[in-house]
């Protein structure tokens, strides 16, 4: 397990294996925002909730300026704090609370933002969820020596972007597979068995 002690996978993507059976996490893609000696932080990317930004800004008394992106689902980013807001975005502005996770990606947990985005002046990408996906120091790699997860390091911000903020939901987990040259179909058949 010594390889896998000094993993840092800030900035890449989770592919959840065909036999995870946790229901939060089944047939995911996750990016990693932070992972360190303390454990790791992540959002999913490609389950959306049955809320769109126009019934969350509602909720947090916010007036959406920009009818376009009302309909845009809100995605679950995780089982962690479900009730807080986490905005995966391009890094072209800081708010109140922004982490700066690589070039292409920052993450903001501060109102301040979902304000911009309903004023048509937040950032030009966006992914808003509810929650996050939490590990504890060293769950991750135990996860990963358990082969429950494959990571999928993506430089490209063409692909980065694809993965986060461009495609529909239900390309995402595809396109994933297809950087790593796996086809999720064949890990399928082949998960279980020696």
């Amino acid at each position: 397990m010594k390889p896998l002690e000094n993993m840092n996978l800030t900035g890449q993507f989770l592919i959840a294996m065909p036999a995870m059976q946790d229901p939060f996490f089944s047939k995911t893609v996750t990016f990693i925002c932070t992972h360190n000696e303390d454990g790791a932080m992540g959002v999913v990317l490609n389950r959306p909730m049955q809320i769109t930004l126009d019934h969350l800004f509602n909720q947090i008394n916010i007036t959406c300026e920009h009818p376009t992106i009302a309909d845009i689902p809100v995605f679950f980013g995780g089982p962690v704090q479900t009730e807080r807001g986490f905005v995966l975005h391009s890094p072209t502005v800081e708010y109140n609370s922004t982490m700066q996770i690589n070039d292409s990606v920052a993450l903001t947990t501060s109102k301040d933002i979902l304000e911009s985005t309903a004023q048509s002046i937040g950032p030009d990408k966006i992914l808003i969820a509810l929650g996050y996906a939490g590990w504890s120091a060293g769950q991750l790699e135990e996860e990963m020596s358990k082969n429950a997860w494959l990571s999928v390091n993506v430089t490209q911000d063409k692909a980065v972007n694809d993965l986060i903020f461009n495609l529909p939901y239900d390309e995402k987990l595809p396109l994933a597979m297809r950087l790593i040259g796996v086809d999720f179909a064949s890990l399928s058949d082949v998960a279980g068995h020696a």
